[in-house]
């Protein structure tokens, strides 16, 4: 039996699924980050071939690999984006979907599909934290809470609490009053989810809503922000079979078969090239004010794709 694997090595975590020449999935596995990939492959190749009764010195015909880790793996046979594997691994198992929804722990994508699973457009965020795992993270260590309760919390709410800043770090001092305020952690849950829910459907908007709309990445298991999505976007989210934070190493997988026996039946290798804007690209709820009193100096934090950057304006003499 042949076996074809793909492995997705993102921000926080590493997935690789095992498929046959009939493209049934064999076995799969997820593991956090283990700081570098060639680590996060060997433990996730473990979990993996465990979860297929494979034994440990099995060998892989032919692996794709995708995500954040892929260009610094070495043992692969090629690497494919993460777009067009995500394209694919969510195609696959919901042939209607034609948006789907990423939500990974430091980044979050919205890719569009036409009926054969081909990219036409697609926008990604990768300089900023808000709406992305890393943003319910901090939210969860102010309120205390794994998130898991989070999400669960933000389902029993009537009167979800509107949280007006969309960037984490002010997100998080914006949540803090609200606790100090003694509103109930439910509201503060739910109204978490609705200003991400509402941040994913500005990025959908640019690319245009078509339904089914599928919702995949490790996010996709928090049932508090796939109910917000729905209400914000007035769309039923299409099921998946299995689970959602394997999609981009399933159509890895699959990629992997396809070259490997030169027979192809998707278009989702063909991705649209995107430019990036130059600068930061944190969106309305980072707008710098440029001060005008004389002397006045501004000083604002900004999430960029090197880190923390300071931004600093004066009208007058430093002193």
């Amino acid at each position: 039996m042949a076996i074809y694997g793909g492995l997705d090595l993102g921000s926080t975590t590493g997935k690789l699924v095992l498929i046959d020449e009939n493209r049934k999935i064999l076995g799969w596995s997820i593991v956090p980050s283990q700081g570098g990939p060639e680590k996060t492959a060997a433990a996730v190749r473990e979990g993996a071939f465990k979860a297929a009764g494979l034994s440990a010195d099995t060998k892989i015909d032919y692996l794709i690999a995708t995500g954040y880790g892929r260009n610094n793996f070495k043992s692969k046979d090629e690497d494919i984006s993460e777009i067009s594997c995500h394209a694919l691994g969510a195609h696959t198992l919901q042939p209607n979907a034609r948006t789907i929804v990423d939500i990974g722990g430091q980044d979050c994508k919205v890719i569009l599909l036409n009926d054969r699973g081909r990219v036409l457009d697609f926008q990604m965020n990768d300089r900023c934290s808000a709406g992305t795992g890393r943003f319910f993270e901090v939210i969860a260590r102010v309120l205390g809470i794994s998130l898991t309760e989070l999400s669960e919390n933000a389902l029993k709410s009537s009167n979800p609490c509107r949280i007006s800043k969309q960037c984490s770090v002010f997100a998080e001092s914006e949540v803090i009053t609200l606790v100090n305020n003694s509103v109930p952690l439910e509201d503060i849950c739910s109204g978490v989810c609705d200003s991400i829910a509402r941040r994913i459907k500005g990025m959908i908007l640019k690319v245009g809503l078509e339904e089914d709309v599928v919702l995949t990445g490790g996010c996709a298991q928090n049932k508090g922000l796939a109910v917000a999505l729905e209400g914000t976007l007035g769309v039923k989210l299409a099921p998946l079979s299995e689970h959602p934070q394997i999609m981009g190493a399933l159509g890895a997988a699959i990629f992997a078969l396809e070259h490997a026996t030169g027979v192809t039946t998707s278009e989702a290798a063909s991705v649209p090239k995107k430019e990036q804007a130059p600068g930061r690209e944190c969106g309305p709820a980072c707008d710098v004010s440029k001060p005008t009193n004389p002397g006045e100096i501004a000083q604002q934090f900004a999430v960029g794709a090197g880190g923390w950057s300071q931004v600093f304006w004066s009208t007058g003499t430093k002193k």
